[in-house]
């Protein structure tokens, strides 16, 4: 075809996939986190209150009780027993009060503010491109939407209330100590500068060893998650053994790493005890004096003594919490300034809108016209470009072909033109116009794509198939299940388009998900239409449905068939032959077996591999 040509020299390679970078250890912070957490600050400002109230109700009591031992025990009046009793009991309920705003208030707020962030990083999520995918598993990727966010949001809520709670007993009995006997509450407040010491030299090794627990912990999620999605796998290779000494092996690390991170919080815990003990001791050393003088003294300070080193001991727990949470934060927030390979210039943005808020009112009707022009590309981080000054033309109702060996590299023309990846240099001309000058979502709105292993989501069939088209009425379902061949698929099944697939699908078999993805795919009536492989994991009777359908499917469309199995791609316009990454042939189907070159060999050696194949199913069905 004279319309579509492709540059000279033209190389095409499967993209490596890229090594994690292990970067240091970046404090994020407040800083980094409060933006999210901002809209909640009048409920943690209440929290912090509900914290106050408590932690005045407690430092109050101890006062009350110096005064009822001096003045009802030692001086042996009863004068003003009703206004203390009424004193007392107001003090009581107000605390209670306390106890009641504070959970209320922060099991309220961290359940929002849990979903708050689980939403931003999903549509996060949305907008990464597909590297970033490639690069992260999915138990990491689900550590950070599910555990970390869990995390931050106990930070900003339990946590701040324990440590206002804490702080201010701790700051309200000093005072009240020093107001009353300075010299004996200098002594005990001595021990503190102590324990803040030892408490940081701990911190930085608490720290790492919490995040090594995490990072481990998400290795953990992605095997659990493999071991259940791949669980038929398993059993066909019988590696149950191999596939649980790996988790074993994870786990094991995890123990290992968790009892290190335990020892560490116990020496903190050890130092808190210690200053206690040292606080107790002082206290009843000096405390004969000022019990002979003053019994109610005395007695506040063996209460403050008692309340006070508790809170600092658990205050040391809360801040080594808080430490730890910075890992949390660190990693949630790692992943919410990711930025996607493939983005959108604020300008198309204003104009076009972005995939949460499209301005479809402002967008092109696409025509189908699709041209590379001069691309260089390699993918990211790569050191190998995979394609250099290509150049290709591919009017509309074009049928592509590209075909080649397993790991060839098929897939990286179709990735570029459907822009999952953008050129290193030059254009994706999309209607003659440069793909970047329009928004991402503009070009998905008009594909179709029929991937290798497909994939439904849970719901029914019709739920599914809605995807492709969301007011889609059930004339036009029937009509693109006709298209592609598979209304026999959906009528036998008892629900009909009302059967519930399952959890990625599962509830079918592989041919009827792959026939029922190429049906919502068609019917989303899309001008460019790609089929990856779309016969590669099907029996054969389900491909030869395919092969007719796509014949039906193509005409009036501008279609790229990645193909394996050449048997599906001999009435395209023009097939590319990739091999080792470069495009080695090009022309029809008739041209290239003339041509007696790669194509040939590759046709020649799949007809007879499946001649060979039905010989042995014969014989097999005959014994």
């Amino acid at each position: 075809m004279s319309a579509l040509n492709a540059g000279a020299q033209g190389g095409l390679k499967s993209p490596s996939k890229k090594k994690e970078k292990k970067s240091g250890l970046p404090f994020y912070g407040l800083p980094k986190i409060w933006p999210m957490v901002r809209p909640y600050k009048a409920d943690i400002l209440m929290i912090v209150a509900a914290a106050l109230i408590e932690s005045g109700c407690d430092v109050a009591r101890p006062v009350l009780q110096k005064y009822a031992l001096n003045h009802y025990v030692q001086g042996g009046s009863l004068d003003t027993i009703v206004p203390f009793a009424l004193v007392y009991l107001a003090v009581v309920l107000l605390g209670g009060l306390g106890v009641v705003l504070g959970v209320k208030y922060s099991t309220s707020t961290e359940v929002r503010i849990n979903r708050d962030l689980r939403n931003a990083a999903f549509s996060k999520l949305q907008k990464l491109s597909f590297d970033y995918y490639n690069q992260n598993s999915v138990g990491y990727i689900h550590s950070r939407v599910m555990s970390d966010t869990s995390v931050i949001g106990d930070l900003f809520t339990n946590q701040v209330s324990d440590t206002a709670l804490l702080a201010i007993t701790i700051v309200g009995s000093m005072s009240v100590m020093l107001a009353s006997d300075a010299k004996l509450a200098l002594m005990v407040l001595a021990i503190l500068p102590v324990v803040s010491l030892l408490f940081s030299f701990f911190e930085k090794r608490v720290f790492d060893l919490h995040r090594q627990v995490r990072e481990i912990n998400s290795k953990i999620t992605g095997n659990f998650n493999e071991g259940i999605v791949g669980a038929k796998t398993i059993k066909s290779l019988a590696v149950e053994e191999r596939i649980g000494s790996d988790f074993r092996g994870e786990t094991a690390r995890m123990r290992s790493k968790s009892v290190e991170s335990a020892r560490a919080r116990g020496v903190c815990s050890m130092i808190s005890n210690l200053a206690a003990s040292t606080a107790m001791a002082l206290i009843l050393w000096k405390g004969g004096v000022i019990a002979a003088e003053d019994v109610g003294t005395f007695s506040m300070f063996m209460s403050y003594v008692q309340r006070m080193m508790q809170p600092v001991r658990w205050l040391v727990d809360t801040l080594v919490i808080f430490v730890q949470g910075e890992v949390n934060i660190d990693r949630y927030c790692r992943l919410m300034e990711t930025e996607p390979s493939v983005k959108d210039s604020p300008d198309v943005e204003a104009l076009y809108g972005d995939c949460f808020e499209p301005k479809r009112g402002n967008w092109e009707e696409i025509r189908g016209d699709i041209e590379l022009s001069h691309v260089d590309f390699k993918y990211p981080d790569g050191e190998e470009y995979i394609l250099e000054d290509f150049s290709l033309k591919i009017p509309f109702g074009t049928s592509v072909a590209i075909v080649g060996e397993t790991g060839a590299g098929k897939s990286t023309l179709a990735n570029l033109v459907c822009r999952f990846y953008e050129p290193t240099r030059g254009q994706v001309l999309i209607d003659g116009r440069d793909a970047r000058e329009r928004s991402q979502l503009w070009l998905h709105s008009a594909l179709g794509y029929v991937l290798q292993s497909p994939q439904l989501f849970s719901g029914t069939i019709r739920d599914n198939l809605r995807f492709g088209k969301e007011d889609a009425t059930d004339a036009e379902i029937m009509e693109a299940l006709d298209l592609v061949s598979a209304r026999g698929v959906v009528e036998r099944l008892e629900k009909g388009l009302d059967t519930d697939v399952g959890e990625g699908g599962d509830l079918l078999s592989t041919g009827e998900k792959q026939l029922i993805c190429f049906a919502r795919a068609v019917l989303a009536d899309p001008k460019i239409l790609v089929l990856d492989e779309a016969t590669a994991s099907v029996d054969t009777l389900t491909e030869q449905r395919i092969q007719a359908a796509i014949g039906k499917v193509i005409k009036g469309r501008t279609s790229i068939v990645i193909a394996h199995r050449l048997s599906t791609v001999v009435d395209s316009d023009i097939i590319l032959v990739v091999n080792d990454g470069k495009i080695i042939e090009r022309g029809r189907h008739e041209e290239l077996l003339a041509a007696g070159g790669h194509y040939s060999r590759l046709w020649k050696r799949q007809y007879e591999d499946e001649a060979i194949s039905a010989v042995w199913e014969q014989r097999a069905g005959a014994m």
